[in-house]
């Protein structure tokens, strides 16, 4: 008996949520003629039986042209019946394939008089949260108990694959090179090639969120790693209805670390406050939607404990603490109009303010005397921006699934950054600043057509963008100010990217082919202010293209292997290459490179899927090789112990590992779905050269280290609609530019209850449960090592209530 419960003890203790499962639908399509005049049909009877057993699964008639569709097909083997009077009934077989969302089986030709055939076969498939083509896998926010009410990017670290680095960038299968998509679309919200603000976005006004390991031409070619594509809610349901949802919580209950003497205490018992509204109105031929959240948080938002030791002897101790203020607003407002059976309309827009204040202290001391050297002291007053607007037109040919779809977005995104300073040094005080300003304008143009064919489909379109951001820099020098006056001033960034691609699927019994191939030329201009005294006017263009292939060959209805291939490219963000220093951290010191230029890579995986009743196992074998890898480096100016760390292009680079991916239903209680991700990161021998402030070499040896990650996720059913989520992740240790990053572990907990008839929600979670999570670094560099360890907020208690009208 003991056995037993520590056995369930055990498995109590490694699990959390269950991916979102989702049942792949076909709608199938075809015209009915005449063998002879080839005239079409009016009005044929069309009958689809399982092919085994011959019992009906659905049918109609074709239409006053003899179109008919049939909607809401699971894949499998089916009979096709269609009959006439006056014609021989014609029966074939028909292949629904998991590929494509509709199929058109042309044209099907009826002879005269009638006669019976026998009939044969079918088995279902099961769909999940990986599908069929093994590339995408989805999400739903609404089962992730444990992250209810946190942001995007909380709930992100619970997704197979996915990790969080230390500084909040997302890395995907060992790599931070991700494009994130709002709705299928780049917006300044989540960045160009960064993830800026995604640990702002509440979580509860996401629908779901898709992982695309492996995407097709019709994705822009930027991320190499993948994509992320973030779905905000937006209901259809007839007549008035929404959710109104209220969530709060509290971090940093107890300091883990005191503080170097004489700064300003952390931040603690952190408030966290989230009210969010969604409402939609759908009647006849138009659906209106809006979409609100407020998000108000305190966040001890870095506690870096530090040492700089230096080969002349020098060793420096520091602390660098940060306590931030958020206040968050997002809303989302469209309108779809359907205008006949076959076209479609709507616009959309997205209002979003940030606003945050950081108030840090980086006291530094002698570690051999104790002797405080410098104390800084920042506040940071920032307010971003964001306002998107998109109009999307579909026209509906009458054959399904036969569409040609065009769209506009347009984002600007400003960003509003003031710095003050104030540097206590032992024999002065000095009081310095710094005022930022950045516009940012994105206008993308979009044309899509797709059309199904008798097994798969062929879709292609181009696509044109035109981005600029102007940026202006200006530092305000007090008493004997470190800053650099001469480094500021404006720069100017202009990116022209139009693209084509085509795409062509074709699916059969046993085997499966996609493939694509996008063409892109790129213009990028970056003008900087003449009298900058390191860096001039730079800027690259070029014409590529970039295939990508997928060979599946299908044992049976169950198991399936998949070959993927692709290329793809990650372009440097403007902000890799802006040229101004920021100065939150005076001795460590981050800057752009505007010679920074794409690296490029190509990537091989072999996927294998099994499915059965309650459950899947995924597993995937996969390598990256990226030329031109770009990564920063950090090198002291000659003669000071300041660092300056700097993008650039450290040359080839291997990510070759494997991930598992298992869910099960155990029971009608209790599932259970684990990720394991285990991964080798190479690095080849590289020389760079830091030219800010002045130039200087840095040669790396060749650095190569095993690592990975294991999550273990299970939820609980409970009687009287209650459930819990437990969930355990684990990252082993990794290397990092010049360095290395310890192993981390963290363990969530969220329970839920549904009220009211299931009209209401109520739950309570909490993130690092154990407080574990804590991030450790080593990093080697031209004459110095540094030992880091960050106590930053990363336990929070949250609680939450939500009601659906």
């Amino acid at each position: 008996m003991m056995i037993k419960i520590k056995h369930l003890i055990l498995t109590f203790l490694f699990l959390p949520f269950a991916a979102w499962s989702q049942q792949h639908i076909v709608t199938l399509s075809g015209t009915v003629k005449d063998a002879k005049d080839k005239s079409s049909i009016p009005f044929v009877n069309v009958l689809l039986k399982n092919e085994k057993d011959s019992t009906f699964v659905a049918g109609g008639l074709s239409n006053d042209k003899g179109l008919f569709s049939i909607e809401n097909l699971k894949s499998g083997n089916y009979l096709l019946v269609v009959s006439y009077m006056g014609y021989k009934t014609r029966i074939q077989q028909v292949l629904i394939g998991n590929l494509s969302n509709f199929q058109d089986l042309g044209t099907i030709a009826l002879e005269e008089d009638a006669k019976a055939l026998k009939e044969v076969v079918i088995s279902g498939a099961q769909g999940d949260g990986l599908n069929a083509k093994m590339d995408k896998k989805s999400f739903a926010l609404a089962g992730n108990i444990s992250q209810a009410g946190g942001s995007v990017l909380q709930a992100m670290k619970n997704l197979p694959g996915v990790t969080v680095t230390p500084d909040g960038k997302l890395e995907l299968r060992g790599s931070d090179k991700i494009a994130v998509l709002m709705d299928g679309k780049q917006t300044a919200m989540t960045g160009f090639g960064g993830q800026t603000s995604l640990d702002n976005i509440p979580a509860s006004a996401i629908e779901r969120i898709e992982i695309i390991n492996n995407p097709s031409a019709k994705f822009d070619a930027n991320g190499n790693a993948g994509i992320i594509n973030i779905i905000y809610k937006k209901n259809k349901q007839e007549g008035f209805n929404g959710k109104i949802g209220l969530s709060s919580g509290l971090g940093a209950l107890w300091q883990r670390q005191e503080n170097l003497p004489g700064i300003r205490p952390q931040y603690q018992g952190t408030p966290k406050f989230n009210p969010s509204v969604s409402l939609n109105y759908r009647k006849n031929k138009v659906n209106t939607f809006f979409q609100g959240d407020w998000l108000y948080t305190r966040t001890l938002n870095r506690n870096e404990f530090a040492e700089r030791t230096y080969d002349n002897g020098d060793r420096i101790e520091q602390q660098v603490k940060r306590n931030r203020i958020t206040t968050y607003a997002t809303a989302k407002t469209g309108i779809d109009w359907t205008i006949n059976e076959n076209n479609t309309f709507n616009i959309s827009g997205l209002f979003n303010r940030e606003k945050i204040t950081d108030r840090g202290d980086i006291p530094y001391f002698n570690s051999i005397s104790k002797e405080r050297l410098r104390l800084w002291q920042f506040l940071e007053d920032e307010v971003k921006y964001t306002a998107t607007a998109s109009a999307n037109y579909s026209h509906h040919f009458q054959q399904p699934g036969h569409q040609l779809n065009a769209s506009f977005n347009y984002t600007f995104h400003r960003e509003d950054e003031k710095y003050f300073f104030t540097n206590i040094m032992p024999s002065f005080t000095g009081e310095d600043s710094f005022k930022l300003l950045s516009d940012e304008q994105v206008s993308d143009l979009n044309l899509d057509y797709v059309r199904p064919l008798k097994y798969g489909r062929i879709e292609g379109g181009l696509k044109f963008r035109h981005r600029s951001i102007p940026v202006n820099m200006q530092f305000f020098p007090g008493l004997n100010s470190p800053l650099d006056v001469n480094a500021g001033g404006w720069a100017d960034y202009r990116e022209t990217i139009p693209a084509l691609y085509g795409n062509y699927v074709l699916e059969h019994h046993k085997f499966e082919l996609e493939a694509g191939l996008r063409l892109e030329y790129v213009k990028v201009d970056y003008k900087v202010n003449p009298g900058h005294n390191t860096y001039k006017s730079d800027g690259y263009q070029y014409t590529k293209p970039y295939p990508n292939l997928r060979l599946a060959y299908k044992l049976d209805d169950r198991n399936k292997f998949s070959v993927f291939y692709n290329y793809r490219i990650d372009r440097p963000n403007e902000v890799d290459i802006r040229i101004f220093p920021k100065y939150d951290e005076p001795e460590l010191i981050k800057v752009g490179n505007p010679a920074l230029r794409p690296q490029f890579t190509s990537s091989l995986e072999l996927g294998y899927k099994n499915n059965w009743d309650k459950g899947y196992l995924y597993a995937a074998l996969y390598q990256r090789i990226t030329d031109g890898t770009i990564t920063r480096i950090a090198t002291p100016a000659p003669g000071s112990n300041i660092l300056y760390n700097i993008f650039q292009n450290a040359g080839r680079s291997f990510n070759s590992g494997m991930e598992l991916i298992f869910q099960q239903k155990l029971a009608d209680w209790f599932s259970l779905n684990t990720n394991a991700n285990i991964y080798q990161n190479t690095i080849n021998a590289f020389s760079v050269e830091n030219k800010y402030p002045v130039p200087v070499i840095y040669s790396a040896t060749k650095e190569q280290l095993i690592s990975g990650n294991l999550k273990l996720n299970g939820m609980f059913k409970f009687a009287g609609k209650f459930e819990a989520q437990l969930t355990a992740i684990y990252l082993a240790p990794d290397i990092i530019p010049q360095g290395k990053i310890d192993s981390r572990f963290s363990m969530d907990l969220g329970l839920k209850k549904s009220i009211q008839k299931g009209a209401g929600e109520l739950f309570l979670n909490a993130t690092d449960l154990l407080n574990t999570l804590s991030i450790r670094k080593n990093i080697t560099g031209n004459g110095f090592r540094m030992q880091s360890r960050d106590y930053y907020e990363t336990q929070v208690f949250r609680f939450g209530y939500s009601y659906k009208f």
